[in-house]
């Protein structure tokens, strides 16, 4: 491999999440910057200034959104041409959009959803991938259009660009988004399929491409009008100007790739708001929206959900899951999910004004340890945790519990609204229900000690004394950590030692949270008969195999294009079969690659689910199972699934 073909895949790996990571920290600054003069009280009285019809316009623009959100996947599964009843595909959309908005990992996408339902209803795996496909794209055909409109309209909409660039240059981005939409619609028409990375893609025609673009504009702009409903009367803020904050901001958040966008879609909206309506007018409608358009709706969702996996139990198990591993697993990104959103918030409070607590002036150590600084610290350390939450490890659910903790106490001290305090722990019990999900063992506890493992230990502990110490000096204590960073008003050399001390704190505590990553052992001779020993696959060819964290359980696997193929399950101890399947997927994500497992039995598919994985069974192996990225790799994957083809 060349320099530039491994910088290439170095960027591919690792792009997209440095991207989203950089929009975030802008995300943060931005929102630290918005809230330090800001208090609960204004935001309470902001919220209640809300009048009653906006609240009703609201619930009912929420309602509307997502009946037309309905209508996406009963064109798609028309498309597929495998048209499914209005009130199956609005089932389906409403709990795939619902769960994949809030919770937006893998092992709950909205394909892996779809591919759960449709499958319960007959589509064969061809069918499914179209109807994902379809319902992909549509919401893009209406971010395009829109975005255009707003652009060629109302070029300095957007603030970064919008002052500093000449109209006539925004108005070309317009123009230019106007003329991809007219290019799908003009393919649509005269051009039914094509060849594209050696795949067949049918197009839906001229109708149906010009009623998706219709229906994903409705979306995006009904929605906004969701928010639109709970803002104010502001001078010069006209809907079509809302409208283009509203998809710049929303397509942040789906860059950064963080659940609902949380940080970045509300710090872009204040930023972008903030030359029109006060701060806290615009964090309570921010508020209302999140309860209205993402709360709401994802507990009805997974209720929902819930109901239709008892529902199906009995009725799927003959076509696409057997009665072990049927649901997919969703509790433990939902527990991710609400421990990022924990972490948000000790990181907003970090960013708020001091306010009078139940023990001020009792014990100066409380006062120090209830701090903007502390909180800013916690917040963002807990962030790290819910990370290593995604990926099951045992010492991120204790570190979680810890810092839940910490952070209640934290709000308790800081006298903060009792509900706060009170969701914290709530979270925490929560948590502790969840203990057996968390089975992953971390680099720090699985391997040797290394002079990478030790100089991350060492790190965390001379920054966390660092900060500390800056934390506890009372002069900073009212500043978050990146706020010390930011001040004009501190010496600069204070300004890089606590700028340094958070982001080596921060790195070396995600470091410290991966799970533990060798790479792939090549395959030969002595890895053929020890694979064979442990009872596994061991194909005289093969492209490398992978063991277990103890070493008592592998298997052996293939390349294919953009896929690592597993020939069958792990073989060996019961405990390290479920390593070695998460291992694999480590290495693949590694490099790049998607994992897959080929001629898999029913006892794993649970943890199959848990990485992201959808079942097949193989018609011509009964009880064995094909386990893959259904929305990415199906199609390259079907000659492994003969009788589930299109006309299966």
């Amino acid at each position: 491999m060349t320099t530039g073909q491994r910088a290439l895949a170095l960027v591919k790996r690792h792009g997209p999440t440095a991207f989203g990571l950089v929009i975030l920290l802008g995300a943060l600054f931005v929102v630290q910057r918005e809230f330090r003069t800001l208090s609960w009280q204004d935001i309470r009285g902001a919220l209640h200034a809300t009048p009653g019809t906006a609240l009703w316009a609201a619930a009912g623009f929420t309602l509307l959104a997502y009946l037309v959100l309905t209508a996406y996947d009963r064109l798609g599964s028309v498309y597929a041409g495998h048209p499914v009843s209005y009130a199956r595909t609005s089932l389906a959309s409403f709990v795939a959009y619902s769960l994949a908005n809030n919770l937006g990992f893998a092992t709950v996408s909205g394909a892996a959803i779809r591919y759960r339902f449709y499958a319960a209803w007959g589509l064969p795996p061809v069918a499914i991938a179209k109807v994902v496909a379809f319902t992909s794209l549509t919401f893009g055909l209406g971010g395009f259009a829109l975005g255009g409109l707003v652009l060629i309209v109302e070029p300095e909409v957007l603030p970064f660009f919008g002052d500093g660039a000449p109209r006539w240059v925004m108005q070309a981005v317009g123009v230019l988004l106007w003329c991809i939409v007219g290019a799908y619609i003009l393919l649509a028409r005269f051009v039914p399929h094509f060849r594209l990375f050696g795949h067949q893609i049918d197009l839906p025609g001229f109708r149906m491409a010009v009623g998706q673009t219709a229906l994903a504009s409705a979306d995006v702009a009904v929605t906004a009008l969701i928010f639109w409903a709970l803002l104010p009367p502001a001078e010069g803020l006209t809907f079509l100007h809302f409208l283009g904050i509203y998809v710049a901001a929303y397509t942040a958040g789906l860059a950064a790739n963080v659940p609902g966008g949380i940080g970045v879609f509300d710090g872009a909206m204040l930023f972008a708001l903030s030359g029109h309506l006060p701060t806290p007018e615009v964090v309570g409608a921010l508020l209302l929206f999140r309860l209205f358009y993402y709360i709401a709706p994802l507990f009805l969702a997974g209720l929902m959900f819930a109901a239709f996996e008892v529902s199906q139990r009995q009725h799927l198990l003959d076509r696409f899951s057997p009665e072990r591993g049927v649901a997919i697993s969703f509790e433990v990104p939902a527990m991710a999910a609400l421990a990022g959103l924990a972490g948000l918030t000790l990181v907003f409070i970090g960013a708020l004004p001091p306010k009078p607590g139940p023990l001020d002036g009792a014990f100066a150590f409380m006062d120090e340890a209830a701090s903007h600084f502390a909180a800013s610290i916690l917040g963002s350390l807990l962030l790290m945790a819910a990370y290593g939450l995604v990926r099951r490890l045992a010492i991120a659910w204790w570190a979680t519990l810890f810092f839940l903790l910490s952070g209640a106490l934290v709000a308790w001290l800081r006298g903060e609204p009792w509900w706060l305090t009170g969701g914290f722990l709530v979270l925490v019990l929560l948590l502790a229900t969840a203990r057996p999900a968390f089975y992953r063992r971390a680099r720090l506890m699985s391997e040797a000690l290394t002079g990478e493992t030790v100089a991350a230990v060492a790190a965390l502990g001379l920054c966390a004394l660092t900060l500390a110490t800056v934390a506890y000096g009372g002069r900073y204590a009212e500043m978050s950590w990146w706020g010390v960073v930011l001040s004009e008003d501190a010496p600069n050399t204070l300004r890089f030692a606590v700028g340094l001390a958070g982001v080596l704190l921060l790195v070396a505590a995600f470091r410290l949270l991966r799970p533990a990553r060798p790479p792939a052992l090549a395959y030969g001779t002595d890895i053929r008969a020890r694979l064979a020993a442990l009872g596994a696959r061991a194909p005289q060819l093969a492209d490398g195999a992978v063991l277990g964290e103890a070493g008592r359980a592998g298997f052996a696997f293939v390349h294919r294009e953009g896929i690592w193929l597993a020939m069958g399950d792990p073989a060996g101890e019961e405990r390290d079969r479920v390593s070695a399947i998460w291992r694999f997927r480590d290495i693949c994500e590694q490099a790049g690659v998607d994992p897959a497992f080929w001629h898999v039995g029913p006892e794993l598919l649970r943890v199959y689910a848990d990485i992201g994985l959808t079942s097949f069974p193989l018609e011509d192996a009964p009880g064995r199972f094909l386990a893959c990225r259904a929305e990415h790799d199906l199609a390259a994957l079907l000659p492994l699934l003969p009788g589930l083809d299109d006309g299966g």
